[in-house]
């Protein structure tokens, strides 16, 4: 009874403290709000919408259950969960923060994943896409393309050992019967295909409908998330909690040889990724090695606010987010040190001075799609507005149709 009352003072206290700070600072407020904003329909909406209506047009139609079931001898020994994860992870890395919550919750909502298995699943299919990574964080704050190839790796690397550690997560809970061994099998996948297809039995135009509504009322959510912590982080660093926090950061900066300018960048960072990358990146009495470590540890974090987004999506199932959260802190300390161990080997050798000296193949066909994912990035944030009004447009309008028919 203390304790619940005890969060119900903390929760109460902390609405009042925020409330207060939006009447202290209104101009600031206004500003973190438009900036949010700004992000949300330049970038995130349209990148990530076409993503969210196909995967439930490919949930519908049984495709994943059809990848699941050719995927489960791959899945099941690396990560301890079906071959569904595999559709999960790919989309996630492709789509970016929060698709893998997003997806895997639908998953579990269809009994495709158990309990634990969703939880080991969302622990490391959530990442940053590579048109973030190299668009904006490398070109746009960085100003070199070649810096997001050292980010990438690191990334995409601690994600995979988040997700060979969280194959251990919640064998005592699980059931004690051993899985059931199953080869490769296209007639299995087949079947399995159009056995979810039949099952289902939407239209096409009633499937796709609700594929665009659910879609945009997730990035709707997601959009006022990032407003909100783009606001909050504003006042934090307004009312000197951001700098007084800092001041921890900086005495074990300082035991690992780095600068303590980089302690309020960090902290930015762990309530947002974006301001935390960008003011990374401004810090000159840094080393390009330092910031790249900070921004690797900043970016698999993903920040409170896609940690909010993505409570918000577990909320709707059992899905825990503790393990969640437990696995960014994981996958945080794993990408900042592949990428102080890759640095030296990669960076320096392949990609000194910001050129490709002597580069590998591979290293040159990094360097080369990191320069059209950037320039990808330049051309979503022009046309983002617009796809954003003219998506909105049609949610209205499916929307007001199935209002008028239940009438």
């Amino acid at each position: 009874m203390l304790k619940s009352r005890l969060k119900t003072l903390f929760l109460a206290a902390s609405v009042t403290f925020l409330a207060v700070s939006l009447i202290a600072f209104p101009q600031e407020s206004f500003d973190a709000s438009i900036r949010g904003l700004n992000m949300w329909w330049e970038i995130v909406f349209p990148s990530l919408l076409p993503f969210f209506i196909v995967s439930e047009m490919l949930i519908g139609f049984g495709v994943v259950r059809f990848i699941g079931v050719l995927l489960e001898p791959l899945m099941r020994p690396l990560f301890k969960v079906p071959g569904v994860g595999g559709f999960v992870w790919a989309m996630g890395m492709a789509s970016g923060f929060p698709a893998g919550a997003k997806l895997t919750a639908r998953m579990r909502q269809e009994g495709q994943l158990t309990k634990i298995e969703a939880e080991r699943l969302v622990s490391f299919t959530n990442s940053s896409n590579p048109l973030f990574i190299f668009g904006a964080v490398s070109v746009g704050f960085f100003y070199n393309v070649q810096l997001g190839v050292i980010l990438a790796l690191a990334h995409y690397l601690g994600n995979i050992s988040v997700g060979l550690i969280m194959r251990f997560y919640g064998r005592s809970e699980e059931s004690t019967t051993k899985d059931k061994e199953r080869n490769l099998s296209i007639r299995d996948a087949f079947a399995a295909l159009h056995r979810t297809r039949i099952k289902d039995n939407r239209p096409i135009g009633k499937l796709l409908g609700d594929a665009v509504t659910s879609s945009i009322q997730t990035l709707l959510m997601i959009g006022g998330f990032i407003i909100l912590f783009s606001v909050i982080n504003k006042l934090l660093f307004h009312i000197h909690i951001t700098g007084f926090l800092a001041k921890f950061l900086e005495i074990m900066l300082g035991m690992m040889g780095m600068t303590d300018m980089l302690s309020l960048p960090f902290i930015s960072g762990l309530f947002e990724i974006t301001l935390g990358s960008q003011m990374t990146s401004q810090v000159q009495d840094a080393t390009l090695m330092h910031q790249a470590v900070i921004t690797s540890f900043i970016l698999a974090f993903s920040g409170f606010s896609v940690q909010a987004q993505v409570a918000s999506i577990l909320a709707q199932t059992d899905i825990r987010f503790q393990p969640f959260f437990f696995a960014r802190i994981i996958h945080g300390f794993f990408a900042a040190f592949y990428a102080f161990i890759l640095w030296k080997p990669v960076y320096e050798r392949f990609f000194q001075d910001g050129q490709p000296s002597n580069a590998l193949p591979v290293m040159e066909y990094l360097a080369s799609e990191g320069s059209r994912l950037a320039d990808a990035y330049s051309l979503l944030a022009t046309a983002g507005p617009l796809i954003t009004i003219g998506s909105l447009l049609i949610y209205i309008w499916i929307l007001g149709n199935r209002i008028l028919q239940e009438k």
